[in-house]
């Protein structure tokens, strides 16, 4: 089914993505980073209830299956490039890269299981899900960027954004552990 629920939300946060970086890059600062937090922010949410709404409503289609790992990727790849680009240092492209190439790695290991018939073996895990909420929080404070109240936002995105990293390299050796051992077995 194509126009269900879950994967007009998938849709959505497909376009959501270059609208979001219009806004961050055209409109005056003070308005186009928050902004474009929300529209992540938004983003992030339907990422959840997209999933949620397919297997509640029974609407789970090979098209949203192949869809949300796209839509994913596309957002948080797309977040983390115009986050290097507007703040280019050192302690914002290591990581990003190390995101990035993560998302690579896993998604050909999964192409390459799927071809063998054993995708089941690099199915999303919890820890990929933790690993996936650590980088939208991440990415959603440091795309926000201002201080609110006096909390640090920028600081804290850092924070989160190296934590995302731990989970994101966690993960990927797990989803090689259980790859290697699928295969060789």
């Amino acid at each position: 089914m194509i126009y269900s629920v879950a994967n007009i939300l998938t849709f959505l946060r497909i376009l959501i993505t270059p609208l979001l970086v219009v806004v961050y890059y055209f409109l005056p600062e003070h308005w186009g980073m928050p902004l474009a937090a929300a529209l992540f922010g938004v983003a992030s949410v339907t990422d959840w209830l997209d999933g949620y709404l397919a297997r509640k409503l029974d609407q789970v289609s090979k098209l949203g299956a192949f869809l949300d790992p796209i839509a994913d990727k596309l957002i948080i790849v797309t977040v983390l490039v115009v986050i290097v680009d507007r703040h280019g240092q050192l302690f914002i492209l290591v990581p990003a890269l190390i995101i990035i190439a993560r998302e690579l790695v896993v998604s050909g290991l999964r192409e390459w299981m799927s071809e063998l018939g054993k995708r089941d073996s690099v199915a999303v895990s919890m820890l990929g899900k933790l690993k996936t909420a650590a980088q939208m929080m991440a990415l959603f404070f440091l795309l926000y960027y201002y201080p609110v109240l006096g909390i640090p936002v920028f600081e804290i995105g850092v924070l989160l954004l190296y934590v995302a990293v731990v989970l994101t390299l966690w993960s990927m050796m797990l989803y090689i552990s259980r790859a290697t051992r699928s295969y060789q077995g």
